[in-house]
C-alpha cells in the first residue's frame, strides 16, 4: 500500500529520525560500553552530526526532514507549515527515535550484559541510561538546564532558517544536509557539557520511553530532580524563539523582491 499525504510525510519523518538516533545513540553506546576504548567526545559529536546529515538526506525529499518537533513547531510559527501536521510529525519523530533506541539496545545486548551484569542503572559508575537520553551534570539546576536547552535550540533553529533562506546566501540543495550536520557538531562541541545538548524533544523522549520500558524503570524520569521535561519544554520554547530572532534580525530586512528585480 502506497502512503499519501501526511501519512507519507510522517513515515519519512519516522525514518529520518530513526537514522539520526541509530548513529547518535550507537556512538554513545560504543563509547560508554567500551569504557572509552572505542570512542571519544569528538567521535560522539561527529557521529551525531553525520546522523543528522544522513537523516536529512534520507527524508528531505518527502517531508523536508525536520527530524525534530522544535523545528516543526518553529516552521509552523514562522514559515506557514500547516498546524494540522505538527502533531503527526512530532509523533512520527518520537516513534522513530524510540525504535532506533530499541535497535541500538538489541545490537549491543551482549555488551550491556558484559558492562553492567544485567542491572540497568540510570546513575552511578555503571549507568547506561545516558546512552539513550540526556541527563544533567550534578552541578546543573533545572533553571540552568532550561536556559541551556532554550538557547541551544534557538541557535539551532536560527541557523537552520539562515541555511534554508533562499534570499540569504543559500547553499545548493545537496549541501544543506552537510551544513545541518556541521551545525549540530558545532553546538555539541561548544555547548554539550551541561547536559548533552538534546535540543530535540523526540531525540530525548522517544529513547527515554524505551529505557523506561526496557529495564531502567522509573528512575529515567526521576533522575536529575525530574530532569526529563527540560529537554522537551526547552526546545519547544527555543525553536520558535530562534526562528523569531532570525526573522527580526535578518529575514525581515531583505530588499523587496521588486527592487531586486529592478536592480538586476
Amino acid at each position: 500500500m502506497k502512503l499519501t499525504g501526511t501519512a507519507r510525510e510522517a513515515a519519512a519523518e519516522f525514518f529520518g529520525t530513526f537514522v539520526l538516533i541509530i548513529f547518535g545513540a550507537g556512538v554513545v553506546a560504543q563509547t560508554v560500553l567500551s569504557g572509552g576504548a572505542n570512542g571519544s567526545y569528538l567521535a560522539i559529536n561527529l557521529a551525531w552530526g553525520l546522523g543528522v546529515t544522513l537523516g536529512v538526506y534520507a527524508a528531505g525529499g518527502v517531508s523536508g526532514a525536520h527530524l525534530n518537533p522544535a523545528v516543526t513547531l518553529a516552521l509552523a510559527f514562522h514559515r506557514a507549515f500547516p498546524w494540522r501536521k505538527v502533531l503527526p510529525f512530532a509523533a512520527a519523530q518520537t516513534a522513530g527515535a524510540f525504535t532506533a533506541a530499541a535497535l541500538v539496545h538489541a545490537i549491543y545486548r551482549d555488551a550491556f550484559l558484559h558492562f553492567d551484569g544485567g542491572i540497568r542503572q540510570v546513575t552511578g559508575a555503571k549507568a547506561t541510561a545516558g546512552i539513550f537520553s540526556t541527563y544533567p551534570q550534578d552541578y546543573l539546576s533545572l533553571t540552568g538546564g532550561l536556559i541551556d536547552q532554550v538557547a541551544g535550540t534557538a541557535i539551532l533553529v536560527a541557523l537552520i532558517f539562515a541555511i534554508i533562506d533562499p534570499r540569504n546566501v543559500a547553499p545548493p540543495g545537496w549541501l544543506g544536509p552537510i551544513l545541518f550536520g556541521g551545525l549540530v557538531v558545532a553546538i555539541g562541541m561548544c555547548f554539550g557539557m551541561n547536559a548533552g545538548y538534546a535540543i530535540n524533544p523526540a531525540r530525548d523522549l522517544g529513547p527515554r520511553m524505551y529505557t523506561f520500558l526496557a529495564g531502567w524503570g522509573g528512575d529515567v524520569f526521576r533522575a536529575g530532580n525530574g530532569w526529563w521535561w527540560v529537554p522537551i519544554v526547552g526546545p519547544l520554547v527555543g525553536g520558535p524563539l530562534g526562528g523569531w530572532v532570525y526573522d527580526v534580525l535578518i529575514g525581515r530586512h531583505h530588499p523587496p523582491v521588486a527592487v531586486e528585480k529592478e536592480a538586476a
